[in-house]
């Protein structure tokens, strides 16, 4: 099928169906994530065996038809096509679900439920990907390198941008959402809550969106005509806690995650974001006292390019905030070290946060058990590295993973999760282990006019016509243009005030000089 053409995602059509196949065409073989709406498998395709992941969309639940949320994620990614983008394959049913419902639900006619007796199975079917950024993140004794948090980062932005210029909101951009495989690609996954959005944002949507530690303060403040800004909020609390080794705004409830945000960005007022008395809650979560932006202060140790480029995204203003297609223009990407190509990251064991919790949960066990024993030597904390840092080049080494059961940081206990959230649900559906984060594990590392309302950068999503130029163009490492690639999400977020709810990536070898920085980022339709 044909990619959408640029800004003209028709979302009211039907999507094909590719198919209404058995899910006994599948053996599955571990379950991987978990949620509300739904569970995930890892599964094997017994003519092929192609590994693929099943997302089963529960429906007991569903007096009067079939779910919203899985609705809406199919129709979008029906319609996106992009190497930043998870891939649905097809939908599959079990054998007690007619074909004839299959074709209802993909078709987006409502299935009545006879009573509430229906029993059939539906099964969303992605590309397998080996790790969600939060699970790998957490792995014992790995650190980012530099050039592979650069990759990642501008993997997540290209596929964001796409999303955007095709007027697509994702709404819930967190780590176990960003689906990474072992060979450094990185997807966006968990279209649950997308939904797509007009340029002039007349329409109502709701602000009970996005997990909240990645929440934008506009929508903490009640608004409900937002844009692409709230995403690149997400962004940057993502970059900045790849770069600090820990989540940045980690709070319990709304009112302390407008809190934190104001210690950290500032008091907004009408100088600094104009209109914001206005907004719907901002009486009741406004400051109690003035206080300055400390972003600069408090991630004095990261590299000056990120730093601006972080600054850009943690805007107060969403009017001001930097746009995906500016961002993949910052100095950041083409000052060295550059990004690398995904093909030269090292390769890990499969890592998802719906397993390392049940581990961290295990090593909780583990630990309670040696307490009743009255052990005297506990083990020790286990901790994420900051990246390593490099004085030149390019090159990064291999993760080293600690094994056996008695190493210090496998019986590590996990550090408690705060209390009323967030739960964060990963790409998968399952709730978000561990809590406060431990030290740093990554690197220390723009152009301040670069928001979404400012027409001389370029950065406006507007509907039709080919994309918008990206100033810089070519992939960020020498080897090229990646092929097409596949991913899948899952599950829907978290909506309580103090729970929040998974991947991309890519590289260039050597810096552009010339006419190499004024080439486009072109996607295939």
């Amino acid at each position: 099928m044909a990619a959408a053409d640029l800004g003209m995602l028709n979302l009211e059509e039907a999507p094909p169906v590719s198919g209404s196949r058995s899910v006994d065409c599948f053996e599955k073989l571990e379950q991987i994530g978990e949620g509300t709406y739904g569970q995930v498998y890892m599964a094997k395709e017994n003519k092929t065996g192609e590994i693929v992941a099943l997302k089963k969309i529960r429906m007991d639940n569903e007096r009067e038809g079939f779910p919203i949320t899985a609705i809406r994620e199919i129709k979008i990614l029906k319609k996106l096509h992009h190497e930043n983008v998870i891939h649905l394959k097809e939908i599959v049913t079990s054998p007690d679900t007619t074909r004839m419902d299959l074709l209802k639900a993909c078709g987006f006619v409502t299935i009545f439920v006879d009573d509430n007796k229906y029993k059939g199975g539906i099964y969303m079917v992605f590309e397998y990907m080996d790790h969600d950024l939060t699970g790998l993140a957490d792995r014992p004794g790995l650190r980012f390198t530099v050039p592979q948090i650069k990759c990642y980062m501008k993997q997540l932005l290209t596929g964001l941008h796409y999303c955007h210029v095709n007027q697509v909101l994702h709404r819930d951009i967190k780590g176990s959402n960003l689906l990474i495989d072992n060979e450094g690609n990185l997807k966006l996954a968990d279209f649950g809550l997308a939904r797509s959005y007009s340029n002039d944002h007349t329409g109502n949507l709701t602000n009970r969106v996005i997990t909240l530690w990645y929440r934008p303060p506009e929508l903490l403040l009640g608004a409900t005509k937002y844009g692409p800004a709230i995403d690149m909020w997400s962004v940057g609390c993502i970059f900045a806690e790849l770069l600090n080794g820990k989540p940045i705004l980690p709070g319990k409830t709304e009112s302390e995650q407008l809190n934190k945000i104001y210690e950290l960005c500032g008091s907004p007022d009408e100088n600094n974001w104009p209109g914001v008395s206005k907004m719907p809650w901002f009486n009741q979560m406004k400051s109690t006292r003035p206080l300055k932006r400390r972003v600069r202060e408090m991630y004095r140790h990261f590299d000056r390019h990120a730093l601006e480029l972080l600054e850009k995204m943690l805007v107060l203003d969403p009017s001001q905030r930097i746009s995906a297609k500016d961002a993949l223009d910052a100095e950041y990407f083409w000052t060295d070290p550059l990004p690398c190509d995904p093909k030269s990251l090292p390769t890990y064991e499969s890592s998802h946060e719906f397993q390392t919790k049940k581990k961290r949960q295990q090593m909780r066990h583990n630990e309670e058990a040696a307490k009743k024993q009255k052990l005297q030597h506990p083990p020790q904390q286990h901790s994420r590295l900051p990246p390593q840092q490099h004085g030149g080049g390019q090159s990064h080494a291999a993760a080293h993973w600690p094994s056996g059961p008695n190493h210090p940081m496998n019986n590590a206990p996990p550090p408690p999760l705060p209390a009323g959230g967030p739960s964060g649900h990963h790409y998968y559906q399952k709730q978000r282990g561990g809590g406060a984060p431990g030290p740093n594990r990554y690197p220390p590392s723009g152009n301040q006019s670069g928001g979404y309302n400012n027409q001389s950068r370029g950065g406006s999503y507007s509907s039709g016509g080919p994309y918008p130029p990206q100033g810089r163009g070519g992939a960020p490492y020498g080897a090229g243009p990646r092929g097409p690639s596949s991913g899948y999400g899952v599950g829907p977020p978290n909506y309580s005030q103090g729970g929040g709810g998974q991947y991309g990536g890519s590289g260039r070898g050597q810096n552009p000089s010339g006419s190499a920085r004024n080439q486009q980022y072109g996607w295939q339709p």
